[in-house]
């Protein structure tokens, strides 16, 4: 006695594609309290995100990576994100920068 079942592989969620650009504008630039408020808003997300700058990439979920991209004044950062969630994801940590991370 065999069952005919039709075995369609299970869907994946859909995965989407964020990238936006953003500048360094707080004076201090990037040291330990925006990248743990930086780390702390990736990591709500579902979605892969990184940070690069300057060829260098690093995942925005990891706090000592977010500390050696060197985030200076006026520096230019480009915010990806892969998954699920990607353009909030990003839309999120644009945020902080856009906001100086709450410092000026």
């Amino acid at each position: 006695m065999s069952t005919t079942e039709n075995s369609a592989p299970a869907k994946k969620p859909a995965e989407s594609e964020a990238v936006r650009e953003v500048t360094i504008a707080n004076r201090q630039g990037i040291h330990a309290r925006p990248a743990a408020l930086l780390v702390k808003t990736a990591s709500a997300y579902r979605s892969d995100i990184t940070l690069e700058k300057e060829g260098q990439r690093v995942s925005a979920k990891s706090i000592m990576g977010v500390l050696t991209i060197e985030g200076y004044y006026g520096a230019k950062v480009r915010v990806a994100a892969r998954g699920p969630d990607a353009e909030k994801a990003v839309a999120a940590v644009c945020e902080l920068f856009e906001r100086k991370f709450y410092e000026d």
